[in-house]
């Protein structure tokens, strides 16, 4: 049986970088960049940057 192919796209979390534990979900090209943008934080009540969290996944 052969190995199933990789989807080419992944769901990333954005992080926001004013460390309130919020977090956005997107979708993104696999072979893409990580991704990084500033949005709106309902927390701080700001536009912040969110950057895109590494995976811990298995090895």
């Amino acid at each position: 049986m052969a190995k199933k192919s990789k989807a080419r796209t992944i769901a990333v979390r954005l992080i926001s970088m004013a460390m309130t534990g919020y977090y956005r979900t997107m979708i993104r090209p696999r072979t893409g960049r990580p991704l990084s943008m500033l949005k709106y934080d309902p927390v701080v009540r700001k536009k912040v940057l969110f950057l895109e969290a590494s995976r811990g996944g298995k090895k």
